[in-house]
């Protein structure tokens, strides 16, 4: 799409004064903020009702300009080479002079950064004297914001300006690693496992305690649409939408599919606006039919059993 450099100078200036701005990644929309600002990052808190002792994600334009805030080793080289800029998220060991705020880490020595590769995020972050502390653009706990009318169907004028984008390519939160010792997985996203061990040429395990909140994207509840959802469904109740992940030989209306085909990377993109699609037809509940465990199916499982704790 084209940059409009108005919108981005417009976010500049709002940003600058410590407000928070709703911009476009190819995961999903971000509430971001300055993140060496307590101002600012409070105001993403607020803003979101987000609970305080979760950690939020920075967005960095490169690696360069990283170094001032975090260091890193080989591992974290050899995946920024290959997946940076996308949807890949590394937690980090903060240096000891860093100016990030406190309120980012929950005081943590710790920090999860990300280079959006979304043009206009990159465009932005260009004309910016600090990085962009930024979750996903929707109220805490509820379905992510994928567009610009998601946003502002979620805040309304809460938010000072949402930077227009288009739709995000992938769909998903980003794949979260820890990286500093042995590789960890702290929560599947838009990048598949498979790939991150192909590049590290080593296994990589996953972790997914909710209860040790080390990184965003841990809590039990998240990702919800606000009606309950029925996971492997085989009958439909009443009242009930039924999703699959590719279209079916019957045409109900309260049928709802995720790929024309059974593509996971389609399906991926499209389950956040379904999902909203859903709740605004008025759907009562949501039977989900099976949806295979690999590659992105995983990912899409992970956030529907997630949405499920309703």
């Amino acid at each position: 799409m084209k940059i409009n450099l108005a919108n981005i100078k417009k976010a500049q200036k709002l940003l600058n004064k410590n407000e928070c701005v709703a911009i476009p990644t190819e995961t999903v929309y971000g509430l971001a903020g300055n993140a060496y600002s307590d101002k600012a990052c409070k105001k993403i808190y607020k803003i979101k009702k987000r609970p305080k002792n979760n950690p939020l994600i920075v967005h960095y334009l490169n690696n360069q300009i990283l170094k001032k805030d975090c260091s890193f080793n080989n591992d974290f080289l050899k995946l920024y080479k290959v997946f940076c800029p996308g949807p890949i998220t590394f937690i980090l060991d903060l240096k000891k002079n860093s100016k990030i705020s406190k309120i980012v880490t929950n005081k943590k020595n710790t920090l999860a950064v990300r280079f959006p590769k979304h043009r206009v995020a990159r465009n932005l972050l260009k004309k910016l004297d600090f990085p962009l502390a930024a979750p996903s653009a929707n109220p805490s706990s509820k379905v992510s914001a994928v567009s610009s009318d998601d946003v502002r169907d979620d805040f309304g004028n809460k938010v000072k300006y949402v930077l227009e984008g288009g739709k995000s390519s992938v769909g998903l939160e980003s794949t979260i690693i820890d990286i500093r010792n042995k590789p960890k997985i702290l929560r599947l996203g838009g990048l598949e496992i498979s790939a991150i061990e192909r590049t590290l040429k080593k296994k990589v395990t996953i972790s997914n305690n909710p209860l040790k909140v080390s990184s965003p994207g841990q809590f039990n509840l998240h990702y919800s649409p606000g009606i309950p959802i029925r996971l492997n469904a085989k009958k439909i109740n009443k009242n009930e939408a039924y999703l699959s992940l590719e279209k079916m030989r019957q045409n109900k209306t309260n049928f709802y599919f995720l790929s024309n085909n059974g593509n996971l990377r389609e399906a991926a993109k499209n389950l956040y606006s379904t999902l909203r699609k859903i709740k605004k037809d008025k759907y009562k509940s949501i039977a989900v039919r099976k949806i295979p465990n690999k590659g992105l199916g995983k990912t899409i499982n992970d956030r529907l059993k997630r949405a499920s704790k309703f």
